[in-house]
């Protein structure tokens, strides 16, 4: 009942609930998720592991869909038995570092996780996705074996580092370094694929990497960032030691009543530092031409933001895992199908952690030079505040945005359509409403 209450409270996440349950349609047919037995089971396996993901793959172009449904299997396999705390040291790293030749096999699988390790159907289950692995085109299986590769080894190299092990992140270095290996890498995988299914521009992969890395570690360090009382109660830590030992002897004295203001302004610093990715995310999304592909990219970019804004100055983030409402996911889920639709929520959360700052923050001047920083290169994407006569700057992030605009155009055609639909369906909930009032009264 409290989701439905905070519904009726925000009317305009109400009715984006409404248009994604009733009226929105996907762009794509799922017709080609059954061909095989052991591709509906892979989609099975998709769902029972994330809900929120296969949503989200369930919408992308066929050309992409079964590639990033086994990329994410086959990561998440590997991810859950570097979660698994019951498997000795030595047989997770001897297996993480094999993991990407299993690839070549047609039928391993793998039991040995904790029965009470909630993904190990994955491991246990691995012949399916092997099977419809060795159906995708080659291009395809050399990028999920070489980003597994590099994963599989990164996650190995942190079990065996024993400063790693003892006292978590040191240097904010290694905080890009982990969230490289977590996160960053499954942009680069997914930029290849992007890349080679023509869905984005040329230069997205070959020419700078820094944008695909900055999409996979604005995603990771906000989760980070948010995940601090559930990290320290499983004993782990992953905000760098560079930055929170500015603010408390201990990382576990933020989570002590004395130690609140300390720990918000430590907060404050991370977010800092996460900001520092936002014209990258902004840069890439503009790259993206195909838009099932853009759907996908986008969708948890501006969830980062809106959370990132959460977590910015909230005492609750350490002491609790804080999440922004359903209601705002359904909103933020139509309003980033453009680019224009993106950026805009970037401003208003942009401005919304500006006004979270206490002018007696210690990061609240370079807080408000990167937001103006990232308002100024709005500006560049767009140049529509010129004076009668100026022409735009013809600059790379213009240039971009003018490109992507185009194909914003039949988003924006159908944004129209789903309105006046939503409309039909409002009246007409009304007349029933009106109706069952009118019979109940009689």
């Amino acid at each position: 009942m409290g989701k439905v209450t905070q519904l009726l409270a925000h009317p305009v996440e109400l009715k984006a609930a409404l248009t994604l349950k009733f009226i929105r349609q996907p762009l794509y047919a799922a017709d080609d998720t059954k061909a095989t037995p052991e591709l509906r089971r892979c989609y099975e396996l998709l769902g029972r592991t994330s809900r929120s993901f296969a949503a989200v793959i369930m919408e992308l172009h066929p050309e992409l869909r079964n590639v990033v449904m086994l990329f994410y299997l086959v990561l998440r396999a590997l991810d859950t038995v570097e979660d698994d705390m019951t498997l000795e040291p030595s047989v997770k790293v001897k297996l993480l570092r094999e993991f990407d030749s299993k690839l070549d096999t047609k039928d391993w699988s793998f039991d040995g996780n904790g029965p009470n390790e909630k993904d190990r159907v994955v491991l246990v289950e691995f012949p399916c996705i092997l099977h419809e692995y060795h159906q995708l085109k080659p291009a395809y299986q050399r990028i999920i074996k070489e980003i597994t590769k590099k994963m599989g080894n990164g996650m190995a190299d942190y079990i065996q580092d024993e400063q790693f092990n003892l006292n978590g992140v040191q240097t904010v270095k290694d905080y890009d370094l982990y969230c490289h290996y977590v996160a960053g890498l499954v942009g680069d995988g997914l930029t290849q694929m992007i890349v080679y299914a023509n869905f984005g521009t040329s230069d997205l992969y070959s020419e700078n990497e820094q944008l695909y890395e900055s999409m996979g570690l604005f995603l990771q360090k906000t989760n980070i960032i948010r995940d601090y009382a559930e990290d320290l109660e499983d004993g782990r830590s992953f905000w760098p030691k560079e930055i929170w030992s500015q603010y408390a002897d201990k990382l576990v004295d933020f989570s002590k009543p004395q130690h609140t203001q300390k720990g918000v302004q430590c907060i404050n610093a991370l977010v800092l530092n996460a900001l520092g990715h936002v014209i990258d995310v902004l840069i890439y999304l503009s790259s993206l031409h195909e838009q099932s592909a853009f759907q996908f990219c986008a969708i948890p970019q501006v969830m980062a933001i809106a959370t990132l804004a959460l977590v910015c100055n909230n005492p609750d983030v350490l002491h609790t895992n804080v999440k922004i409402r359903k209601g705002t996911t359904c909103y933020l889920i139509l309003k980033s199908r453009t680019l224009r639709g993106c950026v805009e929520i970037f401003q208003y959360y942009l401005r919304d952690i500006k006004s979270r700052i206490p002018v007696e923050d210690p990061n609240y001047l370079k807080i408000n030079i990167q937001v103006a920083k990232i308002e100024q290169f709005i500006e560049e994407m767009y140049q529509n505040q010129l004076p009668p006569g100026v022409k735009p700057r013809e600059t790379a992030a213009y240039l971009k945005t003018l490109q992507r605009s185009k194909c914003d155009k039949l988003v924006l055609a159908t944004e129209r359509e789903e309105q006046l639909k939503f409309n039909m369906f409002y009246s007409a909930v009304c007349a029933l409403g009106l109706a069952l009032l009118f019979f109940y009264y009689k």
